[in-house]
This record gives structure tokens, C-alpha cells and sequence, in this order.
């Protein structure tokens, strides 16, 4: 089973301009992130496949995985190498059985530390807590303390990723063990740092 990296988890902004966003990604890839995950939103089916397909290709040159928002579907057409589940985006067994044992499976946890044991008890490669921060994808979403990382670190074994918000001056109030998640529309364009936080 392989393991889900630390250090910042890149998210792509939605787009229809494919080449646009491949030119994000690979400059947020040559900046030196650790994942990239693939959101889209739409019901362009054709689009979103060729993007995600695309992505893959570029991710695997960079040596850095490609995970899928919410489409185990799309996650297993593509070949990504993982897909990320919300509450309500279907079963992590469902997941693991389809992709299989060599896939990354995220969940979201949202704020509920219980939610993120259960995902973990089920398979889940990392687990996802936020937001942390007021974000402009989501302005309405409930806020989560940071004192939860703290408090998640002493009973999930699985990696922890802080979202929501995540900026170069806020991240490290998510402390250093934990991979954040940032949004790929600034720091793909200019890649934040060339030495991104890491797991210890």
C-alpha cells in the first residue's frame, strides 16, 4: 500500500481551459508539491476525463500522484493514483475494492475527529480536517480549530491534511508534520516556495 506524501497538497482551480490549468500544474510540480488533486465540479464529462487524464501524464513525469476529487469513477477510467471522498461521495470500501490496494484514498473529515478514526479503521491512506481558514471556494464552511490536528495526531496514524484557506502565512500555524492543502490557482502560476513543508 503506498503512502500518501507530506507536504503541500496542491488543489486545481475549475477550468475549461485545459491548457491553462496544465501550465498551473506544472509549474506548481517544478515548485516542489507533493500531490495534486484534481476538482472539477461540472457535468462536462468530456472535459473533465481529458483533464484528468492529462494530469495524470503530467504528475507521473514529476514523479507526484494525481488524486481525484469526489469521482471514483473518473479516479479508475483516468488511472489516477487516488481519489478523495466527502461525506456524501460514496463508500472507502467501495473505493479500495474498485481501485485497489496501490490507490490513495482521502477522506474528508471535515471537523469530527470520530469521522476521521471511522475512515481510518476503514482503509482511508489520509484523512483530511478544515477549514481551518476563511477560503474563497467554499466562504461558507464551518470552521474547524486547530487545536483538532493536535488532538487528531494522538489518535490517527494515517497522515493528517489541514485545508481550507491555507496561505504561506498561515500554514505554518498548522504545524510542520501535517501536509497542507492549498489552492492551485495562485501557486501553480507562481510556485510558492521551492522547499514545500514536509512529513516527519
Amino acid at each position: 500500500m503506498r503512502e500518501f506524501p507530506g507536504g503541500i497538497y496542491a488543489l486545481t482551480a475549475e477550468t475549461a481551459d485545459t491548457q491553462q490549468l496544465l501550465t498551473q500544474v506544472e509549474a506548481a510540480l517544478a515548485g516542489g508539491v507533493a500531490a495534486v488533486q484534481y476538482r472539477d465540479k461540472s457535468d462536462d464529462v468530456a472535459r473533465r476525463h481529458e483533464q484528468a487524464s492529462e494530469l495524470v501524464a503530467l504528475c507521473r513525469r514529476f514523479g507526484v500522484p494525481l488524486i481525484v476529487n469526489d469521482d471514483l469513477r473518473l479516479a479508475d477510467l483516468t488511472d489516477a493514483d487516488g481519489v478523495h471522498l466527502g461525506r456524501d461521495d460514496g463508500s472507502l470500501r467501495e473505493a479500495r475494492i474498485i481501485l485497489g490496494k496501490d490507490k490513495l484514498i482521502g477522506a474528508s473529515c471535515y471537523q469530527d475527529l470520530e469521522l476521521a478514526q471511522a475512515a481510518q479503521a476503514t482503509g482511508a491512506d489520509y484523512v483530511a480536517f478544515g477549514s481551518f481558514f476563511a477560503s474563497p471556494t467554499k466562504p461558507a464552511a464551518p470552521r474547524a480549530g486547530l487545536d483538532l490536528l493536535r488532538d487528531a495526531t494522538a489518535v490517527i496514524q494515517v497522515p493528517l491534511v489541514a485545508i481550507g484557506g491555507i496561505t504561506l502565512a498561515n500554514a505554518p500555524l498548522c504545524s510542520t508534520p501535517v501536509p497542507t492543502a492549498w489552492p492551485c490557482s495562485r501557486p501553480c502560476s507562481t510556485p510558492p516556495t521551492s522547499k514545500p513543508l514536509r512529513a516527519t
